[in-house]
């Protein structure tokens, strides 16, 4: 792409506030301005799911445990997640964006990539069509969205997370410098704690404080990544609005109420997410090459353990018994577990998979 395309393209990042936490504030007029907590129960192993911004004051945010949750807000009205009612929101979302493009690219069920640079309805503003987009949203599902608008990716989305809740920012081409010079590189995605912590170890805070580094630096320091973080912090991010998103990875992991030792009852575990996997991979019309077993113990430490296999499969046996071989590389039966999760990746479709070689796969590892 060249750089007057480059520069010339118009991407909206759509982000809903505290989407389901707000979804059910909106459905229970009791919930307004109370603090609400979408998630599993607090007296068991469950997770944050979403909060709603009045809980975030007290510093909860998702992924937390229930638990710490309710500790920092014994107040807070917990809500199991009704993930059915929030597609059904989150397809509305889609009906109202695909009136202006086809260039959609969902990343959940509550933030999505717009590219407007041709939209239907030929409205020369992004800016424009990002007001008329919220002001949909707010009459039409009574919900708030943020907004960023800007020439790539990176920067909208960025963008969005200014003025939350119900934000609008708007950055053009040539105010992209100003906009990150200051901006602390925690903010860039892709930053995640772990390469922060390297960051800061190296004096870098802000984006300014590596805009002398050399891109081979950088990549020394980082890896891959440290390629993408050069052009980053320059606002730099030629990546297409993608309407059709590759899943790379199909997993589904619990976490148990009791800490378990018996490898008999992790092993129905495991057969039960393996089920459930299966029948995504079948929905989708998908096949896996690589399955992953991971499991954490009762001190936390966490563990994954893979093989990938010479072949695709949809197989149930073929998934599980390879989990099961997978399970005699751990502690299991002789340290307490928590968690167990199966994965499964290297996707294709059934139609590119078909010519492969199916092998026999031994049926004798079957409970």
């Amino acid at each position: 792409m060249d750089n007057e395309n480059y520069f010339n393209r118009k991407i909206i990042h759509i982000d809903m506030d505290a989407f389901y936490a707000s979804v059910e504030q909106r459905d229970n007029p009791g919930l307004k301005g109370k603090c609400v907590i979408v998630g599993g129960d607090p007296n068991s192993r469950g997770v944050v799911c979403a909060a709603s911004y009045e809980a975030r004051k007290y510093g909860i945010r998702s992924a937390m445990a229930s638990s710490t949750a309710f500790r920092l807000c014994p107040h807070a009205i917990f809500i199991k997640p009704n993930f059915e009612k929030y597609k059904m929101v989150s397809t509305l979302l889609i009906n109202i964006f695909t009136e202006y493009t086809d260039l959609i690219e969902p990343l959940s069920l509550d933030e999505a990539y717009l590219d407007v640079t041709n939209n239907k309805l030929n409205i020369p503003s992004a800016t424009q069509i990002a007001k008329e987009i919220k002001n949909r949203i707010f009459l039409e599902l009574n919900l708030t969205a943020s907004c960023g608008v800007a020439p790539n990716k990176l920067i909208a989305k960025i963008a969005s997370e200014h003025n939350k809740p119900n934000g609008l920012c708007i950055v053009k081409p040539s105010q992209i410098p100003n906009f990150l010079i200051n901006m602390d590189l925690i903010k860039i995605p892709g930053v995640g704690k772990k390469t922060q912590k390297k960051l800061e170890s190296l004096g870098f805070i802000k984006c300014k404080d590596i805009l002398n580094q050399s891109r081979a630096n950088l990549i020394h320091l980082f890896g891959r990544f440290g390629d993408q973080l050069y052009d980053f912090v320059r606002g730099i991010d030629p990546r297409p609005v993608k309407t059709s998103r590759i899943r790379k990875s199909i997993a589904c992991e619990v976490t148990l109420k009791e800490d378990l030792l018996e490898t008999n009852e992790i092993k129905n575990i495991i057969s039960q997410e393996t089920n459930n996997i299966v029948q995504i991979l079948n929905k989708k019309e998908l096949t896996a090459r690589t399955i992953t077993l991971k499991i954490k113990y009762y001190d936390f430490t966490a563990i994954t353990r893979s093989i990938t296999l010479p072949y695709s499969t949809t197989k149930y046996n073929e998934i599980r018994s390879s989990c099961f071989n997978l399970l005699n590389k751990t502690l299991v039966g002789s340290k307490k577990v928590r968690l167990v999760g199966v994965s499964v990746s290297k996707l294709s479709n059934k139609i590119e998979s078909s010519d492969q070689l199916t092998l026999n796969f031994n049926q004798q590892l079957t409970l």
